[in-house]
């Protein structure tokens, strides 16, 4: 095949699939801007929580995952792959998606309460708070927040590993005026050790 003819049939493969090509190009395009927009965003939110770097590498990558999952399944829509497998694929997703808000045993609902965490400034890292959880509490400083669970550190040094999706779902006091032991039974005369007497 000389290359002439090679052209030719790259310009009639072009013509041909001009539209498919077009929506490509508008799909990879706005995925670009979509990552270009959100990474930013999360860099500002992590720099806002005191939060380590490696909680915006976590983030960068699941972001990028989700868009790109995204992405792909469009492209394969407009290039006619079979639209059947595509919905089982994309009901199976939604689902998942459920089930990460919605369940609090679920493993995916501390990964959607990890990005909630992320941009609450509440949540900053340094901040005592304390989570009541019914008729108990836990409370420490916020060291660090990871993809599956948040780490405190008590006033006795004493580290605890806290569920994401508890924490969002528990009452919590942020930076309390009195604070109680690290953790307990909340009564009606509670024992308190104020901030003075530290």
């Amino acid at each position: 095949m000389t290359e002439n003819n090679w052209l030719h049939e790259l310009n009639q493969w072009a013509f041909t699939y001009a539209t498919n090509l077009f929506w490509s190009l508008a799909i990879l395009l706005l995925y670009a801007i979509i990552t270009k927009l959100a990474l930013p965003k999360i860099q500002k939110s992590v720099d806002k929580s005191n939060l380590k770097s490696e909680a915006t590498q976590k983030a960068y990558h699941t972001v990028r995952l989700l868009a790109a999952t995204l992405t792909l399944a469009i492209l394969l829509i407009v290039w006619g792959i079979d639209f059947s497998g595509l919905l089982i694929l994309s009901t199976s997703l939604i689902t998942l998606t459920g089930v990460a808000l919605f369940a609090s045993w679920s493993l995916l609902s501390n990964i959607t309460s990890y990005f909630i965490l992320l941009f609450q400034n509440s949540y900053r890292r340094g901040n005592f708070v304390r989570i009541i959880d019914a008729d108990n509490y836990v409370e420490g400083y916020i060291a660090d927040v990871n993809l599956f669970n948040t780490k405190l550190i008590t006033e006795d040094r004493e580290i605890i590993i806290y569920p994401n999706n508890l924490i969002l779902n528990r009452p919590t006091v942020v930076n309390p005026r009195e604070r109680l032991s690290k953790m307990g039974k909340v009564s009606d005369k509670p024992e308190i050790k104020s901030k003075g007497n530290e």
